[in-house]
């Protein structure tokens, strides 16, 4: 028996080749300056869920089987009587995935589910928010593998926030390409 504790692989990439490439291009003077992944936020918000209480259930379990960790519904911060809606009532799903579970999460959506996506040509480079942080937006769930496509009601999409200590959007940018997100626009590197 082997007592090698197991480590996803992109956190050894990160270590061994991100963690380098990045203090070579900007000139950190330690390592604990190189930006790094703290986290990854999935939200889902589910169309109809006032009229039927089961598509959060669904919504819920769906991300729960896409991440590999249990999903809490979101609660509505107030009533909004357009939309029938109350104070508290279930209105989506999210997860907050961290460590391990991220790193998995992170190459399964970028060696798996984005090449699902029809026409893929890239994600977009202009979802950052200036402090680090990147915004995707999915359109179908369907693209994650573990989502059997014969048992889905209704196609919905999520938000997927990467949450980075980065001071500015380019250090974010280029912790997120080199982990391998496939940004469409990539920016020249033969400066």
């Amino acid at each position: 028996m082997s007592t090698a504790k197991y480590t996803p692989r992109l956190q050894d990439k990160y270590a061994k080749d991100v963690v380098p490439a990045l203090m070579k291009k900007f000139a950190y003077k330690s390592v604990m300056q190189t930006p790094r992944l703290e986290k990854i936020c999935i939200n889902r918000g589910v169309n109809g869920a006032v009229a039927d209480k089961k598509t959060v259930d669904v919504a819920v379990e769906e991300l729960t089987m896409i991440t590999g960790q249990k999903a809490v519904p979101t609660v509505s911060k107030k009533d909004i009587s357009n939309f029938k809606l109350r104070k508290g009532m279930p209105i989506g799903a999210r997860v907050t995935l961290r460590g391990e579970k991220m790193y998995e999460f992170l190459d399964r959506l970028v060696s798996v589910a984005l090449p699902r996506v029809r026409d893929f040509k890239g994600i977009s480079d202009k979802a950052f928010d200036g402090r680090g942080n990147y915004t995707l937006g999915v359109t179908e769930q369907i693209i994650f593998p573990e989502i059997d496509i014969d048992k889905v009601a209704k196609i919905t999409g999520m938000d997927i926030t990467f949450v980075t200590t980065a001071a500015n959007n380019e250090e974010a940018y280029e912790l997120l390409k080199e982990l391998g997100m496939p940004f469409k626009n990539a920016k020249k590197d033969n400066n």
